[in-house]
């Protein structure tokens, strides 16, 4: 979970620094990232722990008590086969009833923070353009931070340009106590202004200076605040809901579908008509309505063309809003189904890690945090890039939704299997030297 965050946060380091986040919002970020990060942590904590476990007993000669009176592996491994299980159905419970609210918590605290300005500051021979209708610049800043040398200020607030202007040798920069307001104490000064004339008929400017010994300058500082946004706005994103609101939008959007459909093939009904010419006489298409186009009159002829073409365009438009209109309910259908098979893979990836990781360790018979952390991060490397690519094209189309979501356990199921089989049976299947004396062999027999 630690290495997980750690790429959260690199992630988005550049959304968090800079911004004068309080402390405590952080940490509920990374409390809600930590939650919605579980269904990666999880598998693969069974995994390395199943491994190391197993691992231990077996590099202790623990195992080999445990077979010695009686017990074989298979029937040492349902005490943890009943823990798994437990951990299983948690895992799922937790999938469909707290990562949809943290989702929804993490995806809009998440939304707020990427939206939020940067922190307000001044820097020494730099224009500032944080505060809306005003641009700052100071020569230098004291040590303090707070005495401003050379300041000028450009007030652009009523949108006319840089004719406002305040110049002043110094000044002194505090903030209100609730942080609402900057004040900006400026002394020995001048303010240009320029306006224009109070005689319609003289279109010249009007310029005024202002000197001053001691002003202030206030400023809002309200933008710069954290503003949450309402979480019912993000509430209908399939990551965000459980298993019931899935299948109840998944409904939803099958019948809008159905309906589009419908409607379509309505309006298509009186476009055009089938007809099947091998079935009808000239007699018959008469009485239906249809006339020979060849014996109409030219102009007749040419008005019948137009309309028809007429008739295809518009055809043919309809039909191509309604292309673009079905993939994007098969989007929503597939992110959907999804989603919804998500929650159960979660379960079920744990107990097959488990059943790959716990053979694993009791054939390698290595502890500790070296071998077994190598093969574990392989075996789940390989479960996550497969799992990935199957989830990938289901999005896309080029895949069953549930196949997608389920491949990386149906492929890794039979490794789960073989390595049990041969962990039962006492294999050496990871014994190197093993393989060096077979190797040897093969050269000798060359």
């Amino acid at each position: 979970m630690f290495v997980l965050l750690m790429l959260f946060l690199f992630k988005y380091i550049d959304d968090l620094i800079g911004k004068g986040f309080d402390w405590y919002i952080i940490l509920e970020l990374l409390m809600y990232a930590s939650a919605t990060n579980v269904a990666m942590a999880l598998p693969l904590a069974v995994l390395l722990s199943s491994i190391m476990t197993f691992g231990s007993l077996g590099e202790n000669y623990e195992l080999v008590a445990i077979k010695s009176a009686g017990v074989s592996l298979r029937r040492a491994m349902y005490p943890l086969i009943i823990v798994i299980g437990l951990l299983s159905v948690a895992a799922f419970l937790f999938s469909d009833y707290m990562l949809p609210v943290a989702n929804l918590k993490m995806g809009s605290l998440l939304w707020d923070v990427r939206n939020q300005k940067a922190s307000f500051l001044i820097n020494e021979g730099v224009f500032n353009n944080s505060i809306p209708g005003y641009s700052i610049r100071v020569d230098k800043k004291d040590p303090d931070g707070q005495t401003l040398r050379g300041v000028v200020i450009y007030d652009r607030v009523n949108n006319s340009g840089n004719v406002n202007v305040v110049v002043a040798e110094s000044g002194k920069m505090f903030r209100t106590a609730d942080d609402s307001y900057l004040i900006l104490k400026l002394k020995n000064g001048i303010r240009y202004e320029e306006a224009p004339s109070e005689k319609e008929y003289n279109p010249r400017l009007r310029f005024t200076r202002f000197g001053f010994k001691e002003t202030e300058q206030k400023f809002d500082l309200s933008g710069f605040k954290m503003q949450r946004t309402d979480e019912n706005l993000f509430k209908s994103n399939y990551a965000m809901l459980n298993m019931k609101q899935l299948s109840y939008y998944k409904d939803s959007v099958t019948r809008k579908a159905d309906t589009n459909a419908l409607n379509t093939l309505a309006i298509l009904k009186t476009k055009y008509k089938v007809l099947n010419p091998g079935a009808m006489n000239l007699s018959s298409l008469k009485v239906a309505g249809f006339v020979n186009v060849d014996k109409l009159p030219k102009i007749e002829r040419a008005r019948a063309a137009v309309m028809a073409s007429e008739n295809i365009r518009s055809i043919r438009e309809m039909l191509s809003t309604k292309v673009q209109v079905d993939a994007d309910f098969n989007d929503k259908l597939r992110n959907f189904i999804v989603e919804y098979n998500r929650k159960l893979t979660l379960a079920v990836s744990c107990l097959v890690l488990f059943f790959i990781g716990a053979p694993l360790g009791a054939i390698i018979r290595k502890g500790g945090l070296g071998l077994p952390v190598v093969m574990s991060v392989i075996f789940f490397l390989v479960y996550h890039i497969i799992s990935t690519i199957g989830e990938k094209y289901a999005k896309e189309g080029d895949l069953s939704p549930i196949l997608g979501m389920w491949i990386a356990i149906i492929v890794l199921s039979p490794v789960g299997a073989f390595l049990t089989y041969k962990a039962s049976v006492d294999s050496v299947l990871f014994d190197v030297d093993l393989y060096k004396r077979w190797f040897k062999n093969l050269l000798k027999k060359t």
